[in-house]
């Protein structure tokens, strides 16, 4: 009895044969591509580099001019319990603040707190220096034309004040001007001084003062001043 004939298998084309030794090179390569894709998803965005002055953290130092052109650098004055005070000779919430500096400024200056008048007038030395003589200002008075101060602490307008511990560390910053003459400012200043000096202060620890935000400095007509002059205004001003 005849048997049916086998059927035979074709062989595979090379085509077919090509390929197949393609993906299976391919098939570790996909796979690592596919964890290093995910790990760049997943990944954590890195942490980004915010100059903006924390309580508690080192501000960052600068170095301006004063009226008579010389340097004062912040860092120098490490061991000193120092207020800046960022303002414009055409912000009325500075103008009306300033003579309240003045005497905190003559009241505790001796006992090691020090005052930067930081003035971000365009014309400098030309509007400030006649500005300070007129309200018998003496703390220190910096210029800074370019306002580069704004874009260092980060300010949104003027007046911004920052008060800086023995350390060089932010202990309150203030928006908007205040009566820094004001018996509690006075105490809080005195707190501040005298717990650094007698080393009550645990490293690594900002003192505990605040500096009451109720305590605003009124203005001549006698209502609250406003909280600080923005840009903004300051362009308008400008334009006028």
């Amino acid at each position: 009895m005849q048997q049916a004939p086998e059927k035979l298998t074709p062989p595979a084309s090379p085509v077919r044969r090509h390929w197949g030794i393609i993906l299976l090179w391919l098939a570790p390569v996909l796979f690592l591509l596919i964890v290093v894709v995910y790990g760049v998803l997943t990944r954590p965005p890195p942490a980004s580099h915010d100059p903006t002055p924390r309580v508690g953290q080192p501000v960052p130092d600068f170095a301006l001019p004063d009226l008579r052109g010389n340097l004062v650098q912040l860092s120098a004055l490490r061991g000193k319990v120092v207020f800046i005070n960022i303002w414009a000779t055409w912000c009325p919430p500075c103008v009306e603040e300033m003579p309240t500096m003045q005497r905190l400024y003559e009241r505790l200056h001796d006992r090691g707190l020090e005052i930067l008048a930081i003035s971000i007038d365009a014309l400098g030395a030309q509007v400030v220096d006649p500005f300070m003589r007129q309200y018998r200002l003496t703390f220190p008075a910096l210029l800074d034309p370019t306002g580069s101060i704004e874009r260092l602490y980060r300010t949104s307008g003027v007046p911004e004040s920052f008060i800086v511990d023995k350390q060089g560390r932010l202990v309150e910053k203030v928006v908007g001007p205040r009566d820094w003459s004001h018996p509690q400012v006075i105490v809080m200043f005195e707190r501040l001084l005298a717990a650094l000096d007698a080393g009550l202060q645990v490293p690594g620890q900002v003192a505990e003062v605040t500096l009451a935000s109720s305590v605003t400095l009124p203005s001549a007509t006698g209502k609250p001043a406003v909280a600080a002059q923005t840009r903004k205004a300051r362009e308008a001003i400008a334009v006028q």
